[in-house]
């Protein structure tokens, strides 16, 4: 778990597979901070020597139903803050990844966020922090009056694929509930509070992998392809003289001023208007190509290296 500016709850969480015949997944790891949760996480000491680590609270902070039911909390503003806990290696593969957990932002938020991210198994849990590479990251975001949306970020091959959908978070001080699913199917949704608010194709929704089929390179346009709709048309001609119409004329009403002294102001010529005979450079005109065959589309092949998305963990953050 990292998070970053203000007082912010993480209440619970979870971490689950389900297999596509199971009806009840089985949970990987799941963290309720009761007694004895200490043991469990290990602090960081991330932005320790800049003096910008953040300290953590087992809280049920000032608004609660019941004072047992606790959680860990950000206790100071402008600070970092990250935590880690170890869970059992797992493979999602044909299987259904659930990822959820609560959070709560007890004060009015500036610039803060609550990321949930699964590392890899040889992270440093003390030296973990902003820069530690992870295969996926969720959570709420909120940082001034542009950015307050749900962060879904899928790792492959080092490079991190940020989702191309915007998921509004939510921005009160209740409890709310992320949850984040990834199918075998490659389908994936996103719900807070139970409630759906974004769902699709990671195929679609992220760029992490190259597309399913691609235009085949070895596929080349027949030479005797004709792909133009309209062609001009052979039986219209241009009028003899066309091109000898002026733009302009000289304009008829126009009279020699009684004034005008044709040694003293030059020889008098009548202003011009534009001339209504003038219809601009010729144009043949088009008709229906009766030859067209459409526009040539290249086939499609097969990718060669096209796989699925699987994600493998080992610590919970």
């Amino acid at each position: 778990m990292a998070i970053r500016g203000g007082s912010s709850f993480a209440l619970a969480a979870l971490l689950a597979l389900a297999s596509v015949a199971a009806v009840a997944g089985e949970v990987f790891f799941q963290e309720k901070f009761e007694d004895g949760w200490e043991s469990r996480w290990v602090k960081s000491d991330w932005k320790k020597d800049e003096n910008m680590a953040g300290e953590w609270n087992h809280t049920s902070g000032k608004w609660n139903g019941d004072a047992e039911d606790k959680g860990i909390q950000t206790s100071e503003d402008y600070r970092f803050y990250a935590i880690s806990a170890e869970y059992p290696e797992f493979s999602n593969k044909d299987k259904t990844l659930v990822l959820q957990f609560s959070v709560k932002h007890e004060q009015k938020l500036d610039c803060g966020g609550g990321y949930v991210k699964l590392l890899g198994g040889d992270v440093d849990q003390k030296k973990f922090g902003g820069d530690t590479p992870y295969s996926i990251m969720f959570g709420p975001d909120i940082c001034g009056y542009s950015t307050k949306k749900v962060h879904a970020i899928l790792t492959k091959d080092g490079k991190n694929h940020l989702i191309k959908k915007d998921v509004p978070c939510e921005t009160d001080q209740l409890t709310h509930v992320y949850t984040l699913i990834i199918r075998p199917d490659a389908t994936y949704s996103i719900l807070i509070d139970n409630e759906e608010k974004q769902t699709g194709s990671v195929y679609e929704h992220w760029d992490i992998l190259p597309p399913k089929k691609i235009k085949d390179p070895e596929a080349k346009k027949p030479e005797d392809w004709d792909d133009k709709e309209y062609i001009p048309d052979p039986e219209d001609k241009k009028p003899e003289g066309y091109d000898d119409i002026p733009k302009e004329i000289p304009d008829p009403d126009a009279k020699k001023p009684e004034d005008w002294d044709d040694e003293e102001d030059g020889e008098w010529t009548a202003p011009t208007i534009p001339n209504p005979e003038y219809k601009g450079p010729w144009k043949q005109k088009k008709i229906k190509n009766p030859n067209y065959q459409g526009k040539w589309k290249e086939e499609e092949v097969i990718f060669p290296t096209h796989n699925t998305f699987c994600a493998e963990g080992y610590h919970t953050v």
